[in-house]
């Protein structure tokens, strides 16, 4: 059974930082891109950046650029999403999720969420 155990979330101040975590197991991580998602209340569900399996590719939307980083420890079959200079617009639930091909547009595996609220 493919499971996501996401961590990290809460509630921060603008220019702050968070970072989230994202430990899955019952699948091969080694082979699988990650990617993180929001989805802001009222808002369609939109990705935030992802990674590959291979070489760690990683590819990040023009509105987290510079400020968020995601990284993988395969050995821990863990990803990160490290968030810095968080702004009240990046308020969502935020979810991991995995598949073959880190740039699909349909990730296979999802996690639960995990909720961001960052005040002004």
């Amino acid at each position: 059974e493919v499971q996501f155990v996401e961590s990290g979330g809460g509630l921060v101040q603008a220019g702050g930082s968070l970072r989230l975590s994202c430990a899955a197991s019952g699948f091969i991580f080694d082979d699988y891109g990650i990617g993180w998602f929001r989805q802001a209340p009222g808002k369609e569900r939109e990705g935030v950046a992802c990674i590959s399996s291979s070489d760690s590719t990683t590819y990040y939307a023009d509105s987290v650029k510079g400020r968020f980083t995601i990284s993988r420890d395969n050995a821990k079959n863990t990803v990160y999403l490290q968030m810095s200079s968080l702004k009240p617009e990046d308020t969502a639930v935020y979810y991991c999720a995995a598949d073959r091909s880190y740039r699909s547009t349909s990730y296979a595996y999802w996690g639960q969420g995990t909720q961001v609220t960052v005040s002004s």
